[in-house]
């Protein structure tokens, strides 16, 4: 098994050096096609405008957003076609309200979505909605990349974040193809229940699962000795020195996560690695 269609969306020039760099080192690695998709944003939100607003300020706003559209793609065809993998990259202009359509129809037929990190200082609003649409829309595993992050298609050493959820058994599934790849991958597991089903062997079913596939794994069962289970995560990122984090995505609703936080959101706010996710 390996990943065979890869697809980025780029909405803001600043943001798309590390997604471009990343899906083009893992396209060369997995022998793999590359879509980039080139979205122009309307953010004026026409809905919402106030009344008697000029037709001809409306148009202005999507003129702009196709010249950002055509600006892109251009950027994305110069950046790809210096590479010698499979390639094609297309436009278009969306309402910010629409973008979760127009990601969802292409990254449902992919088998990763490579995007940057979502949180940030001058990160656009519509960032978070394109990792969403393609985790709840598209059903599709996504790499978040950080910015400044060297390309790593084959990791050595994988923390994968380990809680017996069905969204963290999705994204170990997902990413078998680069965890069999890896040097040794970390199965962590947080504080696990004392009366839970691995109560006896945290982790020790799912490291058989990964045997079976040649995954070489070990356990490690960490204490949260930090206020959230991402801070838990990001040092033992930093004290074991791994390439990349592999977890499950929004155990809780979007909502809560966006109101109270969550591991997730927090998680793509503080990582330093890329880090893969499934829904």
């Amino acid at each position: 098994m390996a990943y065979k269609s890869l697809l980025t969306v780029i909405t803001d020039a600043a943001t798309a050096k590390a997604p471009l760099d990343h899906i083009t080192a893992l396209a060369a690695a997995q022998d793999a096609h590359v879509e980039a998709l080139c979205l122009g944003v309307d953010r004026t939100q026409t809905g919402y405008y106030y009344a008697g607003a000029n037709a001809l300020i409306l148009q202005e706003t999507l003129t702009r957003a196709h010249a950002e559209a055509a600006d892109l793609l251009a950027m994305a065809k110069e950046t790809l076609s210096k590479s010698d993998i499979r390639w094609s990259a297309d436009d278009g202009v969306t309402p910010f309200a629409d973008i979760a359509r127009h990601v969802a129809l292409h990254a449902r037929f992919s088998d990763l979505v490579v995007l940057p990190k979502p949180y940030g200082d001058e990160r656009g609003a519509e960032l978070e909605p394109l990792v969403e649409a393609a985790l709840f829309d598209a059903d599709a595993p996504v790499l978040v990349v950080p910015d400044g992050v060297a390309p790593c298609p084959a990791p050595s050493q994988v923390l994968v974040a380990w809680n017996q959820s069905r969204e963290a058994l999705a994204a170990i599934r997902a990413a078998l193809p680069l965890l069999k790849q890896a040097k040794l991958v970390r199965i962590v597991v947080i504080d696990p229940p004392q009366h839970g089903p691995e109560r006896s062997d945290p982790g020790g079913l799912l490291s058989q699962m990964l045997a079976r596939h040649g995954v070489s794994c070990e356990i490690d069962v960490v204490s949260k000795t930090m206020p959230r289970v991402s801070d838990v995560l990001n040092r033992h990122v930093v004290d074991k020195g791994a390439d990349m984090i592999v977890m499950g995505a929004y155990g809780h609703s979007r909502f809560r996560e966006a109101i109270l936080g969550g591991a997730t959101r927090n998680m793509l706010e503080q990582a330093t690695v890329p880090v893969f996710m499934a829904h």
